[in-house]
């Protein structure tokens, strides 16, 4: 017979990796050519002048440069206008 009582399962012993998404290059700072700017999913962040997006969203600079950040505001179809964030990199 048992002195110890057996261990039971648990219903939270999972996790996920980290993404490590976000803002890699804020405004102000320099940036090379290829340099990643913005790590994200979707579109928070909208590709402004020297500025490229890839597959996943990520925004990266297409020439050396600033980086510059600004507010745009968009106009959907039905409307509404929805204010995103304009990254650009300026020589």
């Amino acid at each position: 017979m048992a002195h110890k009582k057996s261990a039971g399962t648990t219903k939270n012993g999972r996790d996920s990796n980290p993404k490590y998404l976000g803002i890699k290059i804020t405004h102000g700072q320099k940036t090379k050519e290829g340099s990643i700017i913005v790590r994200q999913r979707g579109t928070r962040f909208m590709a402004g002048e020297n500025v490229a997006m890839g597959k996943d969203h990520t925004l990266y600079a297409v020439k050396e440069g600033t980086v510059v950040m600004a507010n745009k505001r968009k106009k959907h179809f039905d409307d509404t206008t929805v204010t995103r964030k304009l990254v650009t990199v300026t020589e």
